[in-house]
């Protein structure tokens, strides 16, 4: 970096995640319904919150348990399927964390048991890193086929929406916010987008969660060499699937 630029960029990402419910309880009575608050009894029985029903995540989930029960096969993808992230996406799924668990057995209760001696399947449901669940049984010629889809969702939020959970975040640092979101937007990609007024630091980093500050920020802020900033959201491509926001700081 030229010692004549007054312009520093700082590159970074942050991956503090926050859950976003969907629904509380699935609307059924079927081993699906077991499972599902069998799987929240265990998180409550170690003061974890409890995991939300996604019917995203369900749908990709039957589509997949389906799929063992006809083929008669345990497998998190079989020959000519798609991973688990792609049937996820295909289901209309925003995630920055996935997981899965499958299974079969007799009954749920069976099941459950199982994943919950088993080290992987036991990590998977009492994950502090995944906020929603969903599930699906099927029967199948062996027994109950069943898979559980964990998943930390990622809201789909607009630019605008974007920049107004970020702008609280500097204002409540001292930072007087100034209307430059579109020059910030500019330099989503490069630091030649500025207007008139240069700024002294771009930021950008990526996160799932809009509620905190990447740690360099924040020290670069605290630094006390800034009073101003501008926040600027930036287009992501893809509608689905693995979902980061990215944002642009510019602090004058």
């Amino acid at each position: 970096m030229s010692l004549f630029r007054p312009t520093t960029v700082l590159l970074f990402a942050i991956l503090v995640m926050a859950p976003i419910a969907v629904s509380a309880r699935p609307a059924i009575a079927t081993p699906e319904r077991l499972l599902f608050d069998a799987l929240n009894r265990e998180r409550a029985s170690l003061g974890l919150p409890m995991l939300f029903w996604d019917d995203s995540l369900a749908s990709a989930a039957r589509q997949h348990a389906e799929r063992m029960a006809q083929q008669n096969t345990l497998s998190h993808q079989l020959p000519g399927e798609p991973d688990l992230q792609t049937r996820a996406a295909g289901a209309g799924a925003r995630y920055s964390v996935i997981a899965e668990n499958v299974a079969v057995g007799p009954n749920p209760a069976v099941i459950h048991n199982g994943w919950m001696h088993s080290p992987g399947h036991r990590a998977n449901i009492l994950s502090s890193q995944v906020s929603v669940v969903g599930i699906a049984a099927v029967q199948g010629s062996i027994g109950l086929y069943a898979v559980q889809d964990f998943s930390m969702t990622v809201p789909n939020l607009s630019l605008e929406q974007q920049e107004q959970q970020v702008v609280p975040l500097l204002a409540a640092r001292g930072l007087q916010i100034i209307a430059a979101n579109r020059d910030a937007r500019k330099s989503c990609d490069s630091d030649r987008g500025f207007g008139a007024s240069r700024p002294a630091l771009v930021a950008r980093y990526e996160t799932a969660n809009l509620k905190g500050l990447p740690v360099e920020l924040e020290q670069k802020i605290q630094s006390g060499n800034y009073r101003a900033a501008a926040v600027g959201a930036c287009s992501v491509d893809g509608g689905g699937g693995f979902t980061q926001f990215r944002i642009t700081i510019l602090l004058y």
